[in-house]
């Protein structure tokens, strides 16, 4: 389908205080690449994203059993895109079959970052990509050895940056003490879930490291499995991603249906939708625009299994301005879950 005339041109943010440039709207494989959706409509959805200016594809050795990893690199290839023009990331910890790898096939020490991320570049068909994530934090390798890893695959040109994903506010401080104290890079922007129904740790287990080490954040779950779109107010949809999914993290969130967080969630979705039609936004728009409006968010990253629901997404990017101090305040207090601004002193002095 043709790229709607009428949508908003994309914006640019710096991950964390690199030189990177990254997409305020980014692509990722999570639920959908090498998975439920046929590689053609996979190609069509990243030309779609591609044509709007997205510039940030991101995926993870183990998503779809690398397939993920494996379909992005025949976009890439098949529309012959200057590698230059795009920013591509992987994650490493899980090894490329989630939940079967032998022991030393994930992790994050020397060897399986080096080895995983080597398997990741041949299934994308890459010589290199520009931020390769610590998927999880590996609390059985210590941490220098792990920051040495990383180093070394910058120093051997098969990444830019190194990031982290899921990791404890602590445990990025603790890498970035070992990177000042050994001349290393340490990491440039943390992967955690952000949206309206999580938000500890991007407003305040992370809000001293911001100005500290310039972290940059590119969150992932920004509508909370699509909860956050209102489409399952009256119920789950027999085709929707909550209703098939496999992924451990989508089942858990299934398990949790009829019980009180789950009607917790479909009140409040309720009652933020006079908000969003008062602003003359959908849903989707005022969830994806509320993420964006973090200025330490750098890129939110969406998923999608057509292109309507990219154009769709990029729409939000007119509704930032719309979200007055006077629409957040009340925004929050139908959440009810700003968390306190707690000063408390740095782990790294």
């Amino acid at each position: 389908m043709p790229v709607p005339k009428d949508l908003p041109r994309m914006q640019y943010r710096f991950l964390g205080r690199s030189g990177l440039q990254v997409s305020a709207i980014s692509l990722g494989g999570w639920l959908t690449y090498g998975g439920h959706v046929e590689n053609e409509n996979t190609f069509s959805c990243m030309k779609a994203a591609y044509d709007v200016g997205i510039n940030f594809f991101d995926c993870a050795e183990s998503y779809s059993n690398g397939e993920s990893e494996r379909v992005m690199g025949q976009a890439i290839k098949k529309f012959g895109w200057k590698r230059n023009d795009i920013v591509v990331s992987t994650k490493i910890y899980w090894g490329e079959a989630f939940g079967e790898n032998p022991v030393n096939n994930r992790g994050l020490s020397r060897k399986h970052v080096v080895e995983g991320l080597n398997g990741s570049l041949e299934r994308l068909g890459l010589e290199y990509v520009d931020i390769v994530f610590a998927h999880r934090p590996d609390r059985d390798t210590p941490i220098e050895e792990t920051v040495r890893a990383f180093n070394h695959v910058i120093n051997t040109g098969k990444a830019f940056y190194w990031g982290t994903s899921e990791w404890d506010a602590d445990e990025i401080a603790t890498a970035w003490r070992y990177a000042d104290k050994l001349g290393l890079i340490g990491p440039v922007a943390e992967q955690p879930q952000y949206n309206m129904f999580s938000r500890n740790k991007v407003e305040k287990d992370f809000a001293h490291l911001y100005e500290e080490v310039g972290l940059g954040l590119t969150i992932w779950s920004p509508l909370k499995v699509g909860i956050l779109t209102g489409k399952y107010n009256n119920g789950i949809p027999e085709n929707s991603r909550l209703a098939n999914s496999t992924d451990p993290s989508v089942e858990r969130m299934r398990a949790r249906i009829g019980g009180k967080e789950w009607d917790t969630f479909i009140s409040v979705v309720a009652k933020l939708k006079p908000i969003a039609d008062r602003l003359e936004v959908s849903q989707p728009n005022l969830a994806m625009a509320w993420v964006l409006a973090n200025k330490n968010v750098s890129s939110a990253i969406t998923g999608a299994s057509r292109p309507d629901q990219i154009y769709e997404s990029v729409k939000s990017l007119v509704v930032i301005e719309k979200l007055t101090p006077e629409i957040l305040a009340e925004i929050d207090g139908i959440l009810g879950n700003k968390p306190p601004v707690v000063k408390r002193r740095s782990p790294m002095s």
